[in-house]
């Protein structure tokens, strides 16, 4: 058996029918329902040690996949509480319960922000808190992996995640371009990495091959887009003509920093923040070398997963004139799940 923690979440729902697909069982462990899988969801809270434990009773391996993950959790003391703690919650339970692999998502955060390309061996500085305790609980799994040579951890930190259904920061992007009111802070030139939830889930249940030791792994889909071409694309699939609205840095930060001020003083939370304005106009870019040696050839085209999920979201007919079925593929197709 395979114990998602997290599993009734975007990519662990994604991850459970990859797995599902190959014919692996799996159950599901989050503290909110399964609404793809309610048959096989478990109820339980990373903070919760013995609902833990009791939840992953009889499970070979994990995936931890639970965390707060926003940007604007209130208190920020969550981010230590759920990300840190419930690590090391996970890892008591797989020593109570022998369990050997435990496959860790964690984040692109922890590298912080950086003007260039960042590989697995680039050092990590993560700028808020969230980065910081990713970077924690990803100490805290190192340790339970240190303490018997035969155990298997592997840490994937996967780029910004897009597909149906997320109402991430690539949802709220393409929600403005639809509207017609997109905003470009600074130049547009800042090239983003991106990772299509099916690959993601691919590379995870891929992750089972690797043996004893610590693999780590970036996860990001080629090529890079700038912001600019981004949002060209996702115009032209949505058939938006409208100019993108265009804003300096200087000016979009002080934005956030305003509302920053206000969510303090209000203690509400609000779309736009400093911590936002600054990863919008940042270059992120990840480095998917170590993937692909390990074997990983991703499945999805993240061109055309990008327009699907448009199309998807927005019932717009997408401009690449490709028709894309979210039913069961013909034998040799792909599909956009």
């Amino acid at each position: 058996m395979i114990g998602i923690i997290g599993g009734s979440g975007f990519i662990g729902t994604a991850l459970a029918r990859a797995l599902s697909l190959e014919g692996r069982p799996v159950r599901l462990i989050d503290h909110s329902p399964s609404r793809t899988y309610p048959d096989r969801w478990m109820s339980a809270d990373v903070r919760d040690l013995p609902a833990l434990s009791a939840a992953v009773a009889g499970c070979a391996t994990l995936y931890h996949l639970a965390g707060a993950h926003r940007d604007d959790v209130r208190p920020p003391s969550l981010y230590h509480d759920v990300n840190v703690r419930g690590a090391e919650h996970v890892c008591a339970v797989a020593e109570a319960h022998r369990i050997e692999r435990v496959v860790f998502v964690s984040s692109v955060a922890v590298y912080g922000l950086a003007d260039r390309e960042l590989d697995e061996t680039a050092p990590l500085h993560p700028y808020n808190e969230y980065g910081r305790s990713k970077q924690e609980a990803e100490q805290v799994f190192r340790g339970w992996a240190a303490r018997a040579p035969e155990r298997s951890l592997t840490i994937v930190r996967p780029t910004v995640v897009f597909g149906p259904r997320n109402r991430g920061n690539v949802f709220e992007l393409l929600t403005q371009i639809a509207r017609g009111r997109t905003i470009v802070i600074g130049d547009g030139r800042n090239r983003k990495s991106l990772a299509y939830v099916g690959n993601v889930a691919d590379f995870l249940a891929h992750a089972l091959s690797f043996g004893p030791g610590v693999h780590v792994y970036n996860y990001a889909d080629k090529p890079d887009l700038d912001m600019n071409h981004l949002v060209a694309l996702a115009g032209e699939a949505l058939g938006v003509r409208r100019r993108p609205l265009r804003v300096p840095y200087a000016l979009g930060l002080g934005v956030g920093l305003g509302y920053d001020l206000v969510a303090r003083l209000s203690r509400r939370s609000f779309a736009v923040s400093a911590a936002r304005i600054r990863k919008y106009a940042a270059s992120t870019r990840f480095a998917n070398d170590r993937c692909l040696a390990s074997g990983f050839r991703p499945r999805h085209d993240p061109h055309d997963a990008f327009v699907a999920t448009i199309r998807f979201e927005f019932g717009h007919r997408a401009a690449s004139g490709r028709e894309w079925a979210l039913s069961p593929p013909k034998a040799g197709e792909r599909q956009v799940t």
